[in-house]
């Protein structure tokens, strides 16, 4: 044990990273696979009579190749945003490489989402170009064009409709050759919306760099990453940093085929078949889902799969869970850590001895990850602090500390922080949050990027996750903000005041409870909480709406009428 884990400290002493001044997401993801190997499958999509269909990197590129000609076409190129609301498919796939390769950014959005989450997103993002299906086109006429002055072009995979035009039939008319634009590492390529406690969401801007900072990342909790018949595969929305960046897009930077089957709910019965039949080797799969296949008895006796690893991360995974992963799996399931601003930064390996039950792991090869006090300072073993990410490199990558001394390289401002400096930032972390500079600002102490996360550090190096430094909720894998939820919940007649906090779960890591103030003339009943909470449901996300409500006839609040969550959350 000792050699192995010798092994982990002398990758991490010897990893240095390589980003090229001009890279791209999809020339990498595809382009480059389709010229050496056509052949090769890039996704291997499951159909409603749970059949699949593979679909090689050469069609991938020519597929790519042809939506990227139909949205320049159309008036988007570099800089725009192209918003996606499409469960998992090939389709989702193609767009995400066109829209990199056309020098645009793409934004995921999940088809979970209601009427006032996609409002909202679409419209402070300006995206130009959306791309979906009948469902959500549904959601956009219920939102109406006149409430969406940005988005010029709308094309549904489901076919025409009003202003929507027939994706399919675009993309047919269009030539399958295409020259990518050439991008800089730093140029945008992704946007995906987070969710904080003060204000609405915030979108984390990525470059093109982003891939490159997550391979480490995911080759650590997949011990090795990519091994000879290796076939990846998560229930996870693609629409999330989870999904997008923790699988889709390094599985196809390594030329690994990605299984795509989407859930409308999570079936741990169903996810064991799938892993069966398709042979299934890796897979990232949240807590809360692996929580759920826990019911399923004797699985490797009922199903015949051969899983090689699994991931985890979202949320914390728990000893208990850690011990079923051994015992019914085979295998050890490996926790991952990461914020949507600055993702798999930690991990745990089984291959490299670096795996203990209810820590997340160890600082993945390339990061430099602490946790500290608010002065910045690096806590002691066993103190708790906040989990923070260093902004650049190592001094052993981008220079010593005297030579950056020399060039006035002091870290104390954010003007040279983020890519723009001599200094090379993390190539993982985030540009910024989308038109809010305080926002990013407050992101940062000195040189640390702060997560907001609290966790303590043992002599041996884990890092043991404890909770949210403030109110962000974790529930199920989803980081959600209360103030989206507190803005729906106050538009419902009965309501005067609101408040959404996290209530410890045993299934889901956290639900959303929210306490509600009645307006006068109201009065509390089940048949109310259960309208309040398909309101919620209806027009925000299924994934956010209160799975408890309790009626309160005053909330706690600060002298200048904040709402005081964390005596809320000691009442949940």
């Amino acid at each position: 044990m000792r050699q192995i884990a010798d092994e982990y400290e002398r990758r991490r002493r010897a990893f240095s990273w390589s980003i090229p001044a001009h890279y791209n997401i999809g020339v990498d993801c595809c382009d480059r696979w389709a010229l050496a190997d056509p052949d090769r499958a890039a996704i291997v999509e499951i159909g409603p009579d749970d059949q699949p269909k593979a679909q090689s990197f050469g069609e991938l590129r020519s597929q790519s190749n042809r939506i990227a000609n139909a949205l320049r076409k159309r008036g988007i190129g570099r800089g725009d945003c192209v918003a996606l609301l499409l469960p998992q498919s090939r389709h989702v796939a193609a767009a995400h490489i066109a829209i990199y390769k056309l020098g645009a950014v793409a934004l995921p959005l999940a088809s979970l989402f209601g009427v006032e989450a996609l409002t909202y997103r679409l419209n402070d993002s300006s995206a130009k170009g959306l791309i979906c299906d009948a469902p959500g086109l549904a959601k956009i006429r219920e939102i109406g064009a006149s409430s969406l002055p940005d988005l010029q072009t709308i094309l549904c995979l489901d076919g025409a409709e009003n202003s929507a035009e027939d994706f399919l039939a675009a993309v047919a008319a269009e030539s399958r050759d295409f020259a990518p634009v050439e991008t800089l590492a730093d140029d945008p390529a992704l946007m995906i919306y987070t969710s904080g406690t003060t204000g609405l969401a915030k979108g984390a801007l990525h470059g093109h760099r982003v891939l490159l900072g997550h391979l480490p990342g995911v080759q650590m909790p997949h011990d090795d990453f990519p091994q000879p018949g290796d076939l990846m595969w998560t229930p996870a929305d693609w629409a999330w940093a989870g999904g997008l960046l923790n699988v889709l897009l390094p599985s196809l930077h390594f030329g690994v085929a990605v299984v795509a089957r989407p859930f409308r709910k999570f079936d741990p019965e169903a996810a064991f078949a799938l892993i069966a039949a398709q042979g299934i080797r890796n897979a990232y799969i949240p807590p809360t889902a692996l929580r759920m296949m826990r019911a399923v008895k004797a699985p490797r006796a009922k199903y015949d799969f051969s899983l090689r690893s699994v991931n985890t991360g979202g949320e914390s995974l728990g000893a208990e869970t850690f011990h079923w992963g051994r015992e019914e799996l085979g295998l050890t399931i490996n926790e991952s850590y990461g914020q949507t601003e600055c993702n798999l930064v930690l991990a745990s390996s089984a291959l490299l001895g670096v795996n203990r039950p209810g820590a997340i792991g160890k600082p993945v090869p390339g990061h430099d990850v602490a946790v500290i006090r608010p002065d910045g300072s690096i806590c002691d073993d066993e103190e708790t602090g906040e989990i923070a990410v260093k902004a650049f490199l190592s001094e052993v990558e981008s220079g010593s500390r005297e030579e950056n001394a020399a060039k006035g390289e002091t870290g104390a401002h954010r003007s040279d922080r983020i890519g723009m400096g001599s200094r090379r930032p993390n190539p993982v972390m985030f540009l910024s949050y989308w038109r809010r500079p305080e926002a990013t600002e407050q992101k940062f102490l000195g040189d640390w990027m702060l997560t907001g996360d609290r966790a303590r550090r043992d002599r041996d190096g884990y890092v043991f996750f404890l909770g949210r430094d403030d109110d962000v909720i974790s529930s199920a894998g989803y980081r959600i903000g209360p103030a989206e939820i507190e803005d729906v919940l106050l538009r419902h007649p009965a309501v005067a005041n609101a408040a959404a906090v996290g209530k410890p779960d045993n299934l889901r890591g956290e639900i959303v409870k929210a306490f509600v103030v009645l307006k006068p003339g109201f009065s509390p009943s089940p048949e109310l909480a259960k309208e309040i909470q398909a309101q919620v449901k209806s027009r925000l996300s299924a994934h956010e709406y209160p799975r408890e409500i309790e009626f309160a006839s005053e909330l706690p609040l600060t002298t200048s009428g904040k709402i005081i969550r964390r005596l809320l959350r000691e009442k949940a």
